[in-house]
């Protein structure tokens, strides 16, 4: 049996088509701090968690509803969903009209079209 750590997961990149756009949408919702921005990146990091952003000039949004395009979500907690779903539009974030789980999330596209969900914190433990 090997005495080596497992991996540690670092950082969740997401492509996007301008990175500043997307990390400053972020950075307003979590309130993380920003950790670098330049050159086509940037970088978030908080809860000792790190979020990047790379420019990607030929991105193409996933779908939504998803039919198969959409690889992975970030699901967000919060104390008061309604005032956050509020607060994410308000930064940019659109509400799509399918909301598949509607009584536990609320399901928002980013200002890069990807889907990301908010639901009550407590469903977390």
């Amino acid at each position: 049996m090997s005495t080596t750590a497992p991996a540690t997961l670092a950082m969740v990149s997401i492509d996007c088509p301008d990175a500043k756009v997307l990390s400053d949408f972020y950075q307003a919702v979590l309130g993380w701090e920003v950790a670098y921005e330049g050159d086509g990146y940037a970088m978030l990091k908080g809860d000792g968690t790190a979020l990047g952003f790379g420019t990607t000039p030929d991105f193409t949004a996933p779908a939504w509803p998803n039919e198969g395009t959409k690889q992975f979500h970030l699901d967000l907690g919060a104390d008061d969903v309604e005032a956050m779903v509020a607060r994410c539009v308000e930064l940019g974030a659109t509400k799509p009209d399918f909301q598949p789980g509607a009584e536990r999330w609320t399901v928002l596209l980013d200002p890069a079209g990807h889907p990301f969900c908010v639901t009550n914190l407590a469903n977390w433990g």
